[in-house]
């Protein structure tokens, strides 16, 4: 009777809920969450990151300007060599003399009067000396006249008496003086002022590129941020040669002075 009484145990209800089952659902529920919790971290990161880049990408703009300027040169130097030969050294040194003072003469005639010489370069003209002796003959070296050469040079800002001078030089040939004037000097004394002042030209010409492409983005152009001078280039005018360690031309006497300036502006 006892055991008919006795009512049945379900075996459901026998799992206890602090059994190994139920303690494992609830861990296993916060790795998934802690798993789409990292993803969602590093998503964010990802997009933040992206888009640090692109404002940092955005937020400046780095463009070349240049200032050119026409420059006439308002300095010279001209420079000339005269040349004699003679048997012996002081005959050559006679003529040599002469020749000279008739250079000086010559040139403080175009009124120029700060004329210089350079020393005297002399050289020995050799040949050969053959003596025969009996059936023997020998050979050698002897000098057979002396060579004196000099040079006279002009600085000065005359540049247009010193021209006249150079093409009236002729004159000195027709009296038999060997004078052969180089290449002149044109020199711009005042191109330390001029770059200066084109830095500034060169800098505001680069910032009138960068508003205009800004503003074509919808943008407007900040402060200046950082700037690099480039290379300045003196030039014959009209002429496009650059180097890139600079130039400074002494060959024309009007020239074309370029300036460069890389800048690099903020952008709103």
């Amino acid at each position: 009777m006892s055991s008919d009484s006795t009512t049945p145990v379900s075996s459901a209800s026998s799992r206890s809920p602090g059994g190994p089952e139920g303690r494992g659902r609830p861990h296993l529920a916060g790795m998934v969450a802690g798993l789409f919790l990292s993803c969602g971290l590093i998503l964010a990161a990802m997009v933040v990151t992206r888009a640090w880049v692109r404002i940092s990408d955005a937020a400046s703009i780095t463009v070349t300007g240049s200032a050119r300027r026409n420059v006439s040169s308002d300095f010279m130097i001209w420079r000339a060599q005269f040349t004699v030969s003679a048997p012996t050294l002081v005959e050559a040194q006679r003529t040599l003399r002469d020749h000279r003072e008739q250079v000086a003469r010559f040139v403080e005639s175009a009124g120029i009067t700060n004329a210089a010489f350079t020393p005297v370069v002399i050289n020995e003209v050799t040949g050969q000396d053959r003596q025969r002796t009996g059936d023997d003959e020998t050979t050698s070296q002897k000098t057979v006249a002396f060579k004196l050469s000099q040079l006279v040079e002009i600085r000065s800002e005359l540049m247009d008496r010193i021209l006249q001078l150079d093409r009236d030089s002729v004159k000195l040939l027709e009296q038999g003086i060997q004078l052969a004037p180089m290449v002149p000097e044109f020199i711009y004394t005042r191109a330390a002022d001029a770059k200066v002042e084109m830095l500034g030209e060169a800098t505001r010409d680069a910032r009138a590129r960068a508003e205009q492409i800004s503003g074509q983005g919808g943008r407007r152009l900040g402060n200046l941020r950082a700037a690099k001078m480039g290379v300045f280039q003196i030039a014959p005018l009209y002429s496009n040669e650059t180097t890139w360690e600079g130039r400074n031309d002494t060959t024309s006497r009007e020239k074309t002075i370029t300036a460069v300036v890389n800048a690099t502006f903020l952008m709103r």
